[in-house]
């Protein structure tokens, strides 16, 4: 019966608006009532689910990302990619989807590179004869490539989620070959679509333009090899390697680029603090959440029911994934990772995943459910700069939606798009 509660209550305030932190928080105190606990446990948790050292990388890692959006490296990240990519077909949805990809190495976080990179090129494309669907669905499917490849935050919350102790230099590694699959699927479809609408192709720069647009971009594109570089050499912790990263961000945004300001730095402040609030309360009640779970022993129950309807990991795989696919359409990411990691991922390794190759699968299965209503986050902001409805672009986002979940499968019945690059490493 608390099982029933537990999920009932959370289903529930979920439909009826409420924000997924006091969904998650509401429904874990009203089951704690209901077994006759001390109320004091939920608040315990929600403590214990922020209390870890490697959780104070996040607000690290959110504000070195600000600092880096403020001080210009989005326009700077932009003609780069144009000078490469800009003169195929549809270029500027090729640009979109390469600048996403060396955004996302800096920020970690899709909805920053849906903002930062579709503030600039989402106008741009709309200018320049681009239908405005188009210019919103290249531009958010191609922000969930920063989930995938470092700094991703989602990935150290799955780290913590697994208990601690999955190495994040691991996750970090093996989510780079799945992130560049992902670009290089979305360049696909992104070409494929302006074939069929007739956009034009642009004309090649030359390698003299790129090598300095490449110059231009340098001490921000650094930033990228600093933070995988130092964790993956052992130098530092993903949380030192987070301070690093903000200092080396501030420096390059004051000295090198100076477009960081007096003004711009505390708002970049401001906003880092409010996202980390955020994302730390959703964090700390899915603690409480998942320590409920566990408690009344979800996870051997969903061993013993995937194990009734199959022996066989290929269709485990297949509908652990269709049930992330489903989850991801009204949970949004964190809660989501925090609470089906204890879930899922006894099951997989009960049928010989590694889990260091799920995470990649559900980091990757909850991006996708970013850009899927009614909780697609990075969909909404992506239509919000291109002033277009949710509805307008769903009807257009099925190439860039069946290349992303091309991809899934891929990476899902190939491990080694995840495991070998952190092989070649270890």
């Amino acid at each position: 019966m608390e099982i029933w509660i537990l999920f009932a209550s959370f289903t529930i305030l979920l439909i009826i608006g409420m924000p997924v932190a006091f969904c998650l928080g509401i429904s874990s105190l009203l089951t704690v009532l209901y077994m006759d606990l001390p109320p004091i446990v939920v608040f315990q948790q929600i403590n214990s689910g922020m209390n870890a050292f490697a959780m104070m990388a996040i607000p690290f890692f959110i504000f070195a990302g600000d600092l880096m959006i403020r001080g210009g490296i989005a326009d700077r990240l932009i003609n780069f990619a144009a000078s490469l990519v800009g003169h195929l077909r549809g270029g500027l949805g090729q640009v979109n989807v390469l600048t996403c990809t060396l955004f996302g190495g800096i920020s970690g976080s899709a909805v920053a590179d849906a903002s930062a990179v579709g503030g600039i090129m989402i106008p741009q494309m709309k200018s320049r004869g681009y239908d405005a669907d188009y210019a919103v669905n290249v531009t958010a499917n191609a922000a969930i490539i920063a989930l995938l490849i470092p700094p991703s935050h989602n990935m150290i919350i799955y780290s913590l989620s697994a208990g601690g102790n999955l190495s994040i230099a691991d996750l970090f590694t093996a989510g780079i070959i799945p992130g560049l699959m992902l670009m290089l699927a979305l360049m696909i479809a992104a070409y494929i679509v302006a074939v069929r609408r007739g956009y034009p192709a642009g004309v090649f720069p030359g390698f003299r333009m790129i090598l300095r647009t490449l110059i231009v971009a340098a001490p921000g594109i650094l930033l990228i090899f600093i933070i995988f570089g130092g964790i993956r050499s052992g130098w530092f912790t993903a949380t030192e390697s987070s301070c690093i990263a903000l200092l080396y961000a501030f420096l390059v945004a004051v000295f090198v680029y100076r477009g960081l300001g007096w003004k711009e730095f505390l708002e970049a402040t401001q906003g880092a603090v409010r996202t980390t609030a955020m994302v730390l309360l959703v964090i700390g009640a899915a603690g409480a959440f998942g320590w409920l779970m566990a408690f009344l022993q979800v996870p051997q129950a969903s061993v013993a029911a995937m194990k009734a309807v199959s022996d066989d990991p290929l269709v485990v795989l297949l509908m652990i994934n269709i049930i992330l696919l489903v989850l991801g359409t009204f949970m949004d990411m964190a809660p989501m990772i925090i609470i089906c990691t204890p879930i899922f991922l006894p099951v997989v390794t009960a049928f010989g995943v590694d889990p260091i190759h799920f995470g990649v699968i559900l980091i990757l299965n909850a991006g996708i459910g970013l850009n899927t209503p009614p909780v697609g986050s990075v969909q909404f902001v992506a239509c919000a700069v291109g002033k277009i409805s949710i509805g307008e672009s769903m009807k257009t986002i099925w190439p860039f939606y069946g290349a992303s979940v091309a991809v899934l499968l891929l990476v899902t019945y190939v491990p080694a798009f995840s495991l070998w690059l952190p092989s070649v490493f270890n």
